[in-house]
């Protein structure tokens, strides 16, 4: 399922137009990107929650010349990490 579908979706098991729907799922992303930015958790109970960790620095093999060492820098990568709704809703629990 894409964006599109997504909203299209929402927006038919709601009745609420698609343009609406657009608005909502955008400023929940902006919403999610700017608290992670910040070094802040989204939790949404039941569901999961976003992070923001930071990926250390480490050394590599360049893939086009496997004798050449490359430094990889340091990085801050999002993660998600499932809640028991979804967990269980998954096993087939619910």
């Amino acid at each position: 399922m894409n964006k599109a579908t997504l909203i299209e979706t929402i927006a038919g098991k709601t009745s609420i137009p698609k343009k609406d729907v657009e608005t909502v799922i955008e400023t929940f992303e902006t919403t999610v990107i700017e608290n992670l930015k910040k070094g802040e958790e989204v939790t949404l109970a039941g569901f999961g929650s976003f992070s923001a960790r930071q990926r250390s620095a480490r050394m590599g093999v360049n893939p086009q010349n496997p004798e050449e060492r490359i430094q990889i820098p340091a990085v801050t990568v999002p993660k998600f990490k499932a809640g028991k709704n979804l967990k269980d809703s998954l096993k087939g629990k619910m």
